[in-house]
Parts: structure tokens; C-alpha cells; sequence
């Protein structure tokens, strides 16, 4: 298994999911992504990776909700993180199971 369940929450109840190594999240990084409904519930889950909000709302959607390291691996692009980890607004839970997995993103 290449993911770490942590001790922090993504909200009540539910372990934030962060992924072992950054080089596996291999994610697209660009075109259109529709999320699945496990992941977005509302009717309007497509997210065009060229634009920016976009790219930062749906980091954000699959960071918080997820439940599954596949998710990560297949929506998630390392790199990408690491230039936007900054910008995204995350629980606290899950910032921090991520930070505390990869140190780096503290600075990146």
C-alpha cells in the first residue's frame, strides 16, 4: 500500500489519506478532469486544469474527500502540488497529515 491513513482528520471522523511519496501522484496536468461523485456531489465536477481557480478547487475537493490513495495517484499531479500547496485552502487536518508525510511542502 503506497499511502498513509493519519492521525489528522479531513473532518470529523474521516483520516486524512496522503500518499507515501509525491513522485507517485501522476495526475493530469492539463485538459479537462471530471471528478466522480464520491468526490464532488454536485452536478458541476469538470475542472479545466489550464485555469487556475479551477486547478486549486479541485486539489482542494480531492485532498479533502478522498478516501482512496488511487484517487490521489490518478488526480493529483506531484509537481503541481508542490508549486500550489501555498494557495490551496485545506482543513487543518489535512494540511497537516500532509505537511507532517512531506516536510517539503512546509516550504514550498
Amino acid at each position: 500500500m503506497s499511502a498513509v491513513t493519519s492521525a489528522y482528520l479531513a473532518r470529523p471522523g474521516r483520516p486524512a489519506v496522503v500518499a507515501r511519496t509525491l513522485a507517485e501522484l501522476t495526475g493530469p496536468t492539463r485538459g479537462i478532469v471530471e471528478l466522480p461523485v464520491r468526490l464532488m456531489w454536485s452536478t458541476e465536477r469538470a475542472f479545466d486544469l489550464a485555469d487556475p481557480d479551477d486547478l486549486l478547487w479541485m486539489y482542494e475537493n480531492v485532498l479533502r474527500e478522498t478516501t482512496r490513495v488511487d484517487d490521489l495517484r490518478e488526480l493529483i499531479d506531484g509537481r503541481t502540488l508542490r508549486r500550489v500547496w501555498r494557495r490551496l485552502n485545506l482543513p487543518r487536518g489535512v494540511r497537516l497529515a500532509w505537511e507532517s508525510r512531506h516536510r517539503g511542502l512546509r516550504t514550498a
